[in-house]
């Protein structure tokens, strides 16, 4: 069953089970919200098609987490008149997983669904700062050291090249 809702001035075709990132809701993590905007409904044989809303049907759906949608540049320019603009726009975002789509007039169970973890990824993140910071200073100047030495071995030292451009200059 799938059905088609209306939020943030969007329509969204949603099933069971779907994850879907709309514009910002209020709401923590784990809550459920109730759509009653449900413009059309559809099984695998009948569609319901409202008027302009199917009366009585309802899609609840649990809060996974509050986001920010990736940058969008606005650059403005009006030629040969110095003009240049640059402006940078994120849209707050919540990511929602539909739980139900209800029919005759039910509502949706409001009990709080713990969240998905989000949290080991942002972990993993906080672990691997910590790693890095946790780098000697001694072990980064052997490193730097070992390069020096390697890029003389290899001749691509700058020696070579002053050599020759002593030797362009005597002649």
């Amino acid at each position: 069953m799938y059905a088609v809702i209306r939020t943030g001035g969007k329509q969204y075709k949603v099933a069971k089970n779907d994850v879907i990132s709309v514009e910002r809701l209020a709401g923590a993590a784990g809550e459920i919200l109730e759509f009653n905007d449900v413009l059309m409904l559809g099984d695998g044989t009948t569609v319901t098609v409202g008027a302009p809303l199917v009366s009585g049907a309802c899609v609840g759906a649990a809060v996974l987490e509050q986001a920010k949608g990736e940058k969008i540049l606005i650059f403005k320019k009006n030629r040969r008149h110095n003009y240049r603009r640059k402006n940078g726009h994120r849209q707050n975002l919540t990511v929602l997983r539909i739980t139900e789509i209800l029919t005759d007039g039910k509502k949706p169970d409001k009990t709080p669904i713990v969240a998905e973890a989000k949290a080991p990824a942002a972990e993993k993140k906080a672990g691997a700062k910590k790693t890095a910071a946790k780098k000697p200073v001694a072990a980064k100047a052997a490193s730097k050291a070992a390069a020096k030495k390697s890029d003389t071995k290899s001749g691509t030292a700058k020696r070579p090249a002053a050599k020759k451009a002593a030797k362009k200059k005597e002649e």
